[in-house]
């Protein structure tokens, strides 16, 4: 067996056999308010009422939104909060411009970094509002984008008080430390964020599940950032892994002559918040490529192969060392 039919088998033994990781294509969230939106303003009032000011598809836009904050844990048969959207800046709900009279009461924000950050300000409630933009819709291995919806920006609302959600990313190597390898969790409050029901191909069917969108800098793709791949994390665990092999070009994408690995400098993961929570991203450098003499590496696999093992526990996914 050739070198390229020899990781074509690992590939498919990773995919069958512990799904380190479930491919996606991009999906909808509640969070997404526009596209490629720009001269945004948001304002909050006294009653606890949000105004989204921007300009899109040749127009302003006056976007209200109102009766969401934080997330719900994942509950069998129990809706997530949503926030209520009216693009007619109220007339739509109240038979009248509400964006006319709108007093705007929000101060300065003063909460946690965020990525991706717009606009942000904190309410007179306490609670924080924030507008978030970045672009998620990127073909994935690496591809150049190809098609306009592609290489969208998109605006995203978020209503949350008390701490973000937190991503953790761990790195090191698999399958005898041939190839790159991460893995993690996705939390809110100290508990798992996952679904409930996706496709085959990764994308949630419910407002729980949450893909996270991987990048990779400087790799075998090219200079600069390229998107890697994007999956799920995982029931009951929020955990997930991926491995940096030779993938095929997905359905619908532009044929490639050269298979490659995707592994970079560094990496930086994007993930969707849970409920109406703002958005998150993780960075780290990569890894060098495993080298049999360097106890360091050693080392680092055998605490990375601890740490996983602690990490997923509980799940039925990402046992692969």
């Amino acid at each position: 067996m050739g070198t390229r039919g020899l990781l074509v088998r690992l590939l498919a033994v990773a995919t069958a056999a512990s799904a380190c990781a479930m491919l996606a294509r991009p999906a909808e969230a509640s969070e997404l308010i526009d596209r490629n939106a720009t001269n945004v303003k948001l304002q909050v009032n006294g009653s606890g009422q949000a105004l989204l000011a921007y300009q899109a598809r040749g127009r302003r836009w006056r976007v209200l939104a109102w009766g969401a904050v934080n997330a719900r844990h994942p509950q069998p048969g129990a809706r997530q909060v949503k926030l209520r959207i009216d693009y007619s800046g109220g007339w739509g709900t109240y038979r009248k411009h509400v964006w006319r009279g709108f007093r705007n009461a929000c101060r300065p924000y003063d909460g946690p970094a965020l990525a991706w950050l717009v606009t942000a300000c904190r309410a007179p409630d306490g609670s924080y509002w924030a507008v978030q933009s970045w672009q998620r819709m990127l073909p994935n291995l690496g591809y150049v984008p190809w098609l306009q919806s592609q290489s969208v920006w998109e605006l995203r609302l978020a209503h949350w008080r008390g701490p973000l959600p937190q991503l953790d990313v761990w790195l090191d190597w698999v399958y005898s430390r041939r190839f790159h390898h991460l893995f993690g969790r996705f939390t809110y409050l100290g508990r798992p964020v996952y679904g409930f029901a996706s496709t085959s191909t990764g994308n949630p069917l419910d407002r729980y599940g949450r893909n996270l969108y991987l990048d990779t800098y400087n790799s075998a793709y090219g200079p600069g950032w390229r998107r890697e791949n994007s999956f799920l994390s995982q029931n009951p665990t929020g955990t997930f892994c991926y491995g940096f092999f030779e993938r095929e070009p997905y359905a619908g994408y532009p044929g490639r002559s050269l298979l490659v690995r995707g592994h970079g400098q560094r990496y930086r993961m994007t993930v969707i918040g849970p409920g109406v929570t703002p958005d998150v991203t993780w960075q780290g450098n990569g890894l060098p490529d495993y080298d049999r003499a360097n106890p360091e590496h050693a080392e680092h696999e055998r605490q990375m192969n601890a740490v996983q093992d602690q990490v997923t526990a509980g799940g039925k996914l990402c046992k692969q060392h």
